[in-house]
């Protein structure tokens, strides 16, 4: 499953029959069932489908956020399933980078801490010009030393966005991280996400409902009932929104 613009070497993240079953007899709601999926090293992927399609819950599986109730996620060569409590808190620092549709940013820590949170709590060292060079692309040069409750919703997510690449993660992980923007705003941070794939080898894995912000990525994957029931390689807004309607969202 690559697609044709930007062909991954490998796999970044990966689900191997994953189900997600909560509660049990007859209120038991399968969220993801024996679902299989791959994400390419390198490529940006969106996830849609309709409301209780499951595709926040394959996002925060596959990030470690949660965890499955049969089956296996990857990533890279890591099978979560077999890591302790300590270790995947560590894996999810290491290799993992998040973008909330709510920002989820630290209110008493200024924006330069808000990016380099996750690799000062881990007491790892990072790369300085690499930061910087995040920073800049973000345009948040000159907000550094300013909170988030003096930031614009915009200039919050630029933050989240920094955080999320500034340890160079092997992979991103964004759940509607536009949801809360104006559409002005929405698309520069899209415009970023997309340049960070482009520019940088990000991976990049996208939940969102939005087929405009879908036409950002290299390929769709769709959800329905819990399992892929179709995907889109360099999708179109148009052609997003065609599917959705048939997928009844």
């Amino acid at each position: 499953m690559t697609a044709a613009t930007t062909a991954p070497t490998s796999i970044a993240a990966q689900a191997v029959h994953a189900t997600k079953v909560y509660g049990s007899g007859d209120t038991a709601v399968r969220a993801l069932d024996d679902l299989s999926a791959e994400f390419g090293t390198g490529q940006y992927s969106a996830i849609m489908g309709p409301s209780g399609s499951g595709k926040s819950t394959l996002m925060h599986c596959m990030a470690g956020l949660d965890t499955l109730t049969d089956g296996q996620v990857f990533i890279g060569g890591t099978d979560l399933s077999e890591l302790s409590e300590k270790e995947l808190t560590q894996l999810r620092r290491e290799k993992v980078g998040f973008v909330f549709q709510a920002f989820n940013l630290v209110p008493t820590l200024d924006a330069q801490e808000n990016i380099t949170l996750p690799m000062d709590l881990g007491g790892s060292a990072y790369d300085d010009g690499w930061v910087d060079t995040v920073i800049d692309t973000v345009g948040l040069r000159d907000r550094l030393e300013h909170r988030p409750a003096e930031l614009s919703g915009g200039q919050q997510q630029r933050v989240a966005v920094a955080r999320a690449m500034a340890s160079r993660p092997e992979i991103i992980f964004a759940d509607e991280p536009t949801g809360n923007l104006d559409s002005k705003t929405g698309h520069e941070i899209l415009d970023f996400m997309r340049s960070a794939v482009d520019d940088f080898g990000q991976t990049i894995v996208m939940v969102t409902h939005d087929p405009m912000a879908a036409s950002y990525s290299d390929r769709v994957v769709f959800l329905a009932d819990g399992r892929i029931v179709d995907e889109m390689l360099e999708p179109t807004a148009e052609r997003v929104l065609d599917k959705m309607k048939q997928l009844g969202e």
